[in-house]
């Protein structure tokens, strides 16, 4: 069983066997804030190796893989361009859409901004 507390400020998790007089504190401390699982899987899955991650990773491009990279780490095509050294925006976006495929020399400095594999990219 898992017992579950979470408040803007505090995040409880308790896994395994859990106390009668434990569940009573927290539910007099907690009321309605505690989530009880019976879900007692330990199981874990390399998602790298199921199915969907194959499927999903066949379907993304270089230039997705540019676009993504670029949102999740908050950078405009413009300020992307300036740390690859200048490179106009307009030229991002193109690399991003596959109109302008990406050099094996702009894949390396992409990989050092990102920090990932230049292989990411090509």
């Amino acid at each position: 069983m898992q017992a579950v507390v979470k408040t803007p400020c505090i995040e409880i998790v308790i896994k395994g066997d859990i106390p009668d007089r434990l569940m009573t504190v927290l539910n007099e401390e907690y009321g309605e804030e505690v989530q009880l699982s019976e879900d007692n899987s330990d199981d874990l899955v390399d998602v790298f190796e199921t199915d969907w991650y194959r499927s999903v990773k066949s379907g993304m491009a270089p230039g997705d893989n540019l676009r993504t990279y670029r949102e999740n780490h908050g950078l405009t095509q413009a300020r992307l361009g300036e740390l690859l050294g200048g490179v106009p925006r307009q030229h991002v976006s193109n690399m991003e859409r596959e109109v302008r495929s990406i050099s094996v020399k702009t894949a390396r400095k992409l990989a050092d901004i990102f920090q990932v594999s230049p292989g990411k990219f090509v």
